[in-house]
C-alpha cells in the first residue's frame, strides 16, 4: 500500500523500526499538501522547516510514544504555541500563542509532528468551510461541493491523503459532518472524556476529537487525547482499558434502533436514507439485533433552545465587531440582546430534553440515523437567499438535524463511511452510543470497517 496512505499505527511502527524515518514522512506529506492542497485550501498554516526540524529530533529519540514521528493537523481553533492560530477570524489573523491547549500538549507528548492548522470557519460557527480570512475549503470528491465543517480542513486533508489523520472538534456535528462529506471516520467522544482545558466548553457541547481514515488509528488517537484535567467541570470515568485494545474485540450482539426521522422536523433526501438502510441490513447480517424506532426527540423548540445557547459564543471574544463575518456579527448581536432569565430557560429546557432522549438508550445500545439529511451541498448554500444570522443557522439544520442531539446529551457518537450516492459522493451514517460508550460504538465501527472496507476508496484530489 502507498505510504501515505498506510495507517498512522502502521506508520509509527515502521518508524520504530527504522524501516521509515520520520523525515521521510513529513517529507512526503509536505510535498502532497504543496502539490494538492492549492485545489483544496484545507490547510491555512503549513510548518514545512519547523516540521522537518521536529521530525529530525523524533528520529533522533529512542523513547516509546506510541506516535513518535507521525504526521498530524490540528484544527486552527486549538491554539498551538509557537504556531499561528487564527480561529479563522481576521482579528486574529497574526495571533501566535505563547501556550498549548491540554489536548495539543497530549498530542506533542504522543509523539506527533505538527505539519500545520486546518482551515475552518470563523469559530467554528457553522457546518460550512468557508472562512473570510483563510478562504474555502473544497471537497476532494467534487470541488464545487463542500467539505462540511467546522473541522472541514481536517476531513478534506485526511480524505486527500495529506495527513495520515487529523484532530477535530465538535460542537453541534463538527467532526461528524465533514467525516461524512469527505467520506472518512470521525468520532465525538463522550462529555468529558476529552478535556478542554485550559478553556471551558459552552454548556459542555463542544469537544475535540479524532477525524481518521481507519478506525483503529481514531481508536489510539483518543487514547491519546483522553483523560482528565485539574479544574474539569465535566469528566468520563476511565474505560477498562485502552480505546486502542477495545477496537480489536467484538462488539457481541448489539441492539440497534434505527432511524430517518430527525430530531428537527426536516425533509430527508432519499440517499442518506438508503445509505442508513443499507448500514441496517449489514448490522442485521453481522447477527445484531436492529428495530426501527426514534428516540423521544422530536420538537420544533429544540432548536430554538439550542441556537438561544451557541449564539453566545462569537458574543464572547472581545473583539471589534467590525472584525467579525456578519453571521457571527449578527449573532452576537442576537445573543446580547437575549436576557440571562431566557437564556438560563434555554439551557434548562435543553437539559430536560436532554433527559427524555437519553433514557431511550436503556433498551437499546446505539441507534443508527444518517449523517446528514443531504449530500455534500454547493459551496455558498447556506448564504443562498439569506441574509438574517440567526436564519442562517438555522439553514444549517436542512442539512445537519441528526448531530447536534449527541452534543446536547453528551452522547458519543461517530460517522461511519458507509454508503455512496449514484454520483460518487459519500454518504456517511451516524451511530449514536450510550453514555460514555465509546469502547463499543469502536467495536461495533471496526466490525463494519472489516465487513464493507472504506479505506480504499479514494477522492479524485488525491
Amino acid at each position: 500500500m502507498e505510504v501515505a496512505f498506510l495507517p498512522a499505527a502502521e506508520q509509527a511502527r515502521l518508524i520504530r523500526e527504522d524501516e521509515l524515518s520520520s523525515v521521510e514522512l513529513v517529507q512526503l506529506y509536505l510535498e502532497r499538501i504543496e502539490q494538492l492542497d492549492p485545489g483544496l485550501n484545507s490547510f491555512v498554516t503549513v510548518r514545512s522547516e519547523e516540521a522537518l526540524t521536529d521530525a529530525r529530533a523524533a528520529d533522533a529519540r529512542a523513547d516509546d510514544a506510541p506516535f513518535r514521528g507521525v504526521p498530524i493537523a490540528i484544527k486552527d481553533l486549538t491554539a498551538t504555541a509557537g504556531i499561528r492560530t487564527t480561529y479563522s477570524c481576521r482579528a486574529f489573523a497574526d495571533y501566535v500563542p505563547d501556550f498549548d491547549t491540554a489536548v495539543v500538549r497530549r498530542i506533542r507528548e504522543a509523539g506527533f509532528v505538527i505539519v500545520g492548522k486546518t482551515n475552518t470557519p470563523e469559530f467554528g460557527t457553522t457546518a460550512f468551510t468557508e472562512s473570510e480570512l483563510n478562504g474555502v475549503t473544497r471537497n476532494p470528491w467534487n470541488s464545487e461541493l463542500t467539505p462540511g465543517g467546522s473541522s472541514g480542513g481536517a476531513a478534506a486533508a485526511v480524505a486527500a491523503g495529506l495527513v495520515p489523520l487529523a484532530h477535530g472538534s465538535d460542537g453541534g456535528g463538527s467532526i461528524r459532518i465533514p467525516a461524512s462529506c469527505c467520506g472518512v471516520f470521525g468520532i465525538k467522544p463522550a462529555r468529558g472524556r476529552v478535556s478542554s482545558a485550559p478553556f471551558s466548553s459552552l454548556e459542555g457541547l463542544s469537544t475535540s476529537g479524532p477525524i481518521s481514515r481507519y478506525v483503529s488509528d481514531a481508536a489510539a488517537f483518543l487514547d491519546v487525547l483522553s483523560g482528565y484535567e485539574p479544574g474539569d467541570p465535566w469528566w468520563a470515568s476511565p474505560p477498562g482499558r485502552p480505546f486502542s485494545e477495545e477496537a480489536a474485540l467484538r462488539p457481541g450482539r448489539i441492539r440497534v434502533a434505527v432511524t430517518d426521522v430527525p430530531p428537527i422536523d426536516v425533509p430527508v433526501r432519499p440517499e442518506c436514507s438508503e445509505g442508513l438502510a443499507s448500514a441496517a441490513a449489514l448490522l442485521q447480517e453481522l447477527g445484531h439485533e436492529v428495530v426501527e424506532a426514534t428516540p423521544r426527540w422530536s420538537g420544533s423548540s429544540l432548536i430554538d433552545h439550542f441556537i438561544a445557547v451557541w449564539q453566545v459564543s462569537p458574543a464572547l471574544v472581545p473583539v471589534d465587531p467590525a472584525l467579525l463575518t456578519p453571521l457571527n456579527r449578527g449573532l452576537a448581536e442576537s445573543a446580547r440582546s437575549t436576557s440571562a432569565v431566557d437564556y438560563a430557560k434555554a439551557v434548562i429546557e435543553l437539559q430536560t430534553a436532554a433527559r427524555r432522549i437519553v433514557a431511550f438508550w436503556s433498551a437499546f445500545d446505539v441507534v443508527l440515523t444518517p449523517t446528514l439529511a443531504l449530500p455534500p451541498v454547493r459551496i455558498g448554500w447556506q448564504e443562498e437567499g439569506v441574509e438574517d444570522a440567526v436564519e442562517q443557522l438555522r439553514r444549517n439544520t436542512l442539512f445537519t438535524p441528526f448531530t447536534a442531539v449527541a452534543n446536547l446529551t453528551g452522547l458519543p457518537a461517530m460517522s461511519l463511511p458507509l454508503h455512496w450516492s449514484e454520483d460518487g459522493l459519500p454518504i456517511g451514517v451516524q451511530a449514536i452510543g450510550r453514555p460514555a460508550g465509546e469502547a463499543q460504538l469502536l467495536q461495533l465501527a471496526a466490525q463494519l470497517e472489516e465487513a464493507s472496507p472504506w479505506a480504499e476508496r479514494r477522492p479524485p484530489l488525491s
